[in-house]
């Protein structure tokens, strides 16, 4: 079975679980993913998303796809397979291929910001904000004296904000609709809207039923202050 798959962000929206509790939930184009080849030793999947017009491939890339017998693709990507059986060279996977509970982790590149203050990008407090105080937002002292007279790497500072990769990790699937190819995950995926995503099974947490009741917490009491709440009358 492959890990994972190529998608793109579609936006964010809410649903109601079986409890009538609001879950906000993030919309992902998870495929239809084309099989673009298949490896032995490790054993890995190349999946393509997103048919694209050949005029906007290279020479090298086009052969490639013609020699495979498939439309030129956007994004192409290896995925890990504990099987590669089930599948063969030009076979479309939708997003069927995950089911509603189980736990992924979703891949890509966040927000740029450009360049932003160390405010914004550090989330300092700033200085006083009284108009005697000349420090509001500024950077302050970053040298050290004599020894070693010289910034040292990797002091917070000013400098280009997001536009990296990050992975979102234990997201659970909340909805899979197989007639739209969507998936429905519980939080918040990295990347601006229409922005494309690697979506892999996660290994951290297992599969847990979204109809699994939910177990009621129990908290320890203090017993001595639990005494002395009825000593006072304030216990019941």
């Amino acid at each position: 079975m492959i890990r994972g798959l190529l998608g793109k962000k579609m936006g964010m929206t809410q649903i109601f679980d079986k409890d009538g509790d609001v879950v906000p939930v993030t919309v992902v184009a998870a495929g239809p993913c084309t099989v673009l080849g298949l490896q032995d030793s490790p054993q890995k999947v190349k999946v393509g998303f997103e048919q694209i017009k050949e005029s906007r491939v290279n020479k090298p890339m086009l052969g490639f796809f013609k020699k495979t017998g498939v439309a030129p693709l956007r994004v192409i990507k290896e995925f890990e397979s504990t099987d590669n059986k089930d599948y063969k060279v030009g076979q479309e996977l939708k997003a069927d291929v995950f089911k509603a509970g189980e736990f992924v982790d979703v891949r890509g590149t966040s927000i740029g910001k450009g360049f932003q203050g160390g405010m914004k990008r550090w989330h300092w407090m700033g200085g006083p904000a009284a108009h005697g105080s000349m420090h509001h937002r500024r950077v302050g002292s970053i040298g050290a004296s004599a020894d070693p007279s010289r910034t040292l790497r990797g002091t917070n500072m000013p400098g280009h904000m997001g536009a990296r990769q990050i992975t979102a990790q234990g997201l659970r699937v909340m909805v899979v609709d197989t007639e739209k190819n969507m998936i429905l995950l519980k939080g918040v995926v990295p990347g601006h809207k229409n922005a494309y995503v690697e979506i892999y099974r996660s290994k951290k947490k297992a599969f847990k039923p979204l109809d699994e009741e939910r177990k009621a917490v129990v908290r320890k009491v203090n017993p001595m202050k639990q005494s002395k709440a009825k000593a006072t009358g304030k216990g019941k």
